[in-house]
């Protein structure tokens, strides 16, 4: 779900109303695609992630933002 990257056909993203607009929008959108029934395909890609020094974020503070969107 947290892969930064998602790709839709535009008439199954425009059949869902989106209502967040931080960290929360990623596990919105896959919920409401998921339960569109819409066809999900998995593809490998390559990643080289940031250093703190890039600018990488803390994950333990992406872990709780996460968890408050998700109502654990």
């Amino acid at each position: 779900m947290e892969t930064c990257y998602k790709a839709f056909r535009r008439e199954v993203i425009q059949q869902i109303q989106i209502e967040e607009n931080r960290f929360g929008i990623e596990p919105e959108i896959t919920a409401k695609i998921a339960k569109s029934k819409a066809r999900v395909y998995e593809v490998g890609i390559s990643y080289s992630g940031r250093t703190y020094s890039e600018g990488k974020k803390s994950a333990g503070a992406m872990v709780f933002e996460l968890m408050v969107h998700m109502e654990i």
